[in-house]
C-alpha cells in the first residue's frame, strides 16, 4: 500500500482532508450526473472509507442521487467533496474524490474513462491507453446502473 497522503479541502476551506491514496490511478466519468454536478467530467480518485481523515465535517452536505449512489459538497461554497456509493457491494466501502479537491494533485495517471459514448466531443483528455467504457459496458458490469 502506498504511504501517499495527500491534503485538500473545498474552495472556502470549510472542509479539509487528509487522504491515503492506495494508488496514483483515477478515471473521469462522463455520465450526465456526474457532468452536471461538476459542470465537465468527474475527475475522481477512490480512497478507501478508512483512508480520509475529515475536518469540517459539519460542513458537508449530501443527497442520494439515485437509488445506488450519494454526492456530498461543501455547504457553504458548494465545492462538490465526494462521490460514493451507498448500494452493497465492493465500492461501497470508499469515496471518489474529485482530484481538483488535492492541494497537490500532480503525479497521478488517468486511467479509466467511463461512459465514454456520453462525452461531450467538445473536450478530449492528452494520454493514451486509458481502459474505456460506454454506458452498456458499465451497465453490463455492474446492472444496478440499469435505472439510470
Amino acid at each position: 500500500m502506498s504511504s501517499d497522503i495527500r491534503a485538500g479541502g473545498c474552495l472556502c476551506g470549510a472542509v479539509r482532508f487528509a487522504a491515503r491514496l492506495s494508488g496514483t490511478n483515477f478515471g473521469a466519468c462522463h455520465c450526465e450526473m456526474c457532468r452536471r454536478w461538476t459542470g465537465s467530467a468527474l475527475l475522481g480518485i477512490t480512497v478507501p472509507e478508512g483512508n480520509v481523515n475529515w475536518v469540517g465535517a459539519d460542513s458537508i452536505a449530501t443527497r442520494q442521487t439515485s437509488a445506488w449512489a450519494m454526492r456530498a459538497w461543501c455547504r457553504d461554497c458548494g465545492s462538490g467533496v465526494y462521490f460514493r456509493v451507498t448500494a452493497e457491494g465492493p465500492y461501497a466501502d470508499a469515496y471518489e474524490i474529485p482530484i481538483g479537491l488535492f492541494d497537490d494533485p500532480n503525479g497521478l495517471n488517468m486511467t479509466n474513462e467511463i461512459w465514454i459514448d456520453h462525452k461531450p466531443d467538445s473536450f478530449s483528455y492528452a494520454g493514451e491507453d486509458r481502459n474505456v467504457m460506454t454506458r452498456a459496458d458499465c451497465v453490463a458490469k455492474f446492472p444496478v446502473l440499469a435505472s439510470e
